[in-house]
């Protein structure tokens, strides 16, 4: 049980430059300092805790030496800049619906948060008992999920959305809050800079059935910098990205409850370097969609290594559907049970592929037992649609032997790599 020790308590009001019009949210930023003695997290030296609702009106750096606690929505809204220093930790609140817990980049905002492979910033729930100067707690593990909300980034890059409107509102967030649009027509817009990022315990539920990403980048435009993010145990999908064209290096998802990378709404990115390991209860590797409207924009996937589950029912490879367009390459996949597939899951996508406007390069497989054909693995669910040579890329290959997939050793800095025994 957590002691705690109460020395000091600094509230402090923040005018801000809008609200919220969600009433269960508060309409004012409100600090609160508590000192304790955290016995339950191995640390034995002081760290405050800063409890933050609402909007940050204005620039403000979170440092590491307290534990920055997001009660409710918490929004970086257009012209300000948040930054986050090597090593915090980030706590969000239980709750669901409207009481979810979330950071949000509004576009026009900025976060700059900068971690080191020593020092990530991490983001968890206030159940976990990690403290100051640590890097792990003790008392949650990959199957805690949902025990919070998550990162949402929104940008005004393109997007391709149905009737061709230019914005759209992010899921997770009511209509009626506008710091939850997203989409434009500045592909090299920039949010700021993501490195060493650990998001752990998210995906609260805010409707039936839907639940918040670990990260979420809506229109997110390639100004912006994302490398080296770990997902671990969320209850949605890992990262979810909303159409944009921001590019993303050394992607780590573990043990997420839907897919560990999903692809929507025209997103024109490069994703390089990526190493998926699903859980029990994880769906897919990928799951990749297209364009909505007429706006068209292909996807680039290379570089990853995808970890499958055998002793469930539930993981794929890959799901690719809804007019998907781009190129997959370079994938090492092992450890699925002879059931797995990837797929194409219509005709829409099914013609794509026809047409050459989804394309896939070198994948090597280890062939699960059962399976004596790589091509028995590649499936096209197309109604009408007929396809040729759908998984004459792909070989059969031993485990150790591969010659593609991701470079782990980029991601050996993360919590998955010491919790899983990954051995990056």
């Amino acid at each position: 049980m957590k002691k705690f020790i109460l020395i000091a308590i600094v509230a402090s009001t923040l005018v801000f430059t809008s609200c919220f019009k969600d009433d269960d949210t508060p309409i004012i930023i409100e600090e609160i300092t508590n000192i304790y003695n955290n016995n339950s997290g191995g640390g034995e030296e002081d760290c405050p805790i800063v409890a933050v609702t609402g909007f940050i009106s204005e620039g403000t750096i979170w440092t590491p030496d307290n534990i920055y606690q997001l009660n409710q929505k918490v929004v970086v809204p257009d012209g300000v800049t948040l930054t986050i220093n090597p090593g915090t930790i980030i706590k969000g609140s239980a709750g669901t619906g409207s009481l979810a817990s979330a950071l949000i980049i509004a576009k026009g905002g900025t976060l700059n948060a900068q971690g080191t492979a020593e020092q990530p910033i991490i983001f968890t729930s206030t159940s976990d008992d990690i403290t100051c100067g640590q890097n792990a707690g003790t008392n949650l593990d990959e199957d805690d999920r949902g025990l919070w909300g998550g990162l949402i980034v929104l940008g005004n890059a393109p997007c391709s959305f149905s009737g061709d409107i230019e914005t759209a509102q992010i899921e997770g967030i009511p209509a009626d809050d506008t710091f939850g649009q997203y989409g434009g027509t500045e592909p090299e817009d920039s949010s700021g800079v993501l490195r060493y990022i650990s998001i752990r315990h998210g995906g609260a539920l805010i409707g039936e059935g839907n639940e918040i990403n670990g990260l979420t980048l809506g229109g997110v435009g390639n100004g912006t910098l994302i490398d080296n993010i770990e997902v671990v145990a969320n209850v949605d999908d890992g990262v979810e990205f909303f159409g944009g064209t921001v590019n993303a290096t050394n992607l780590l998802v573990w043990g997420q409850g839907d897919d560990a990378l999903d692809i929507d709404q025209a997103y024109s990115g490069t994703i390089d370097n990526a190493v998926v390991i699903l859980g029990d209860v994880s769906d897919h590797a990928f799951e990749i969609d297209g364009p909505e409207g007429t706006g068209s924009g292909a996807f680039t996937l290379i570089n990853a290594t995808i970890i499958g589950n055998t002793v469930t029912a539930n993981g794929e490879y890959a799901d690719y559907r809804s007019n998907a367009q781009g190129n997959t390459s370079n994938i090492y996949a092992y450890g699925f049970k002879d059931s797995a597939d990837v797929e194409l899951d219509n005709d829409g996508v099914a013609t794509n592929y026809n047409n050459g406007l989804l394309t896939f390069g070198t994948w090597q497989i280890v062939l699960p037992t059962g399976v004596t054909n790589v091509t028995d693995i590649f499936a096209n669910k197309a109604e009408t649609v007929t396809v040729t040579d759908f998984g004459s890329t792909a070989t059969a290959v031993t485990q150790g032997s591969q010659t593609v997939g991701a470079t782990t050793s980029n991601l050996s800095w993360t919590y998955a790599n010491t919790a899983a025994g990954l051995g990056f």
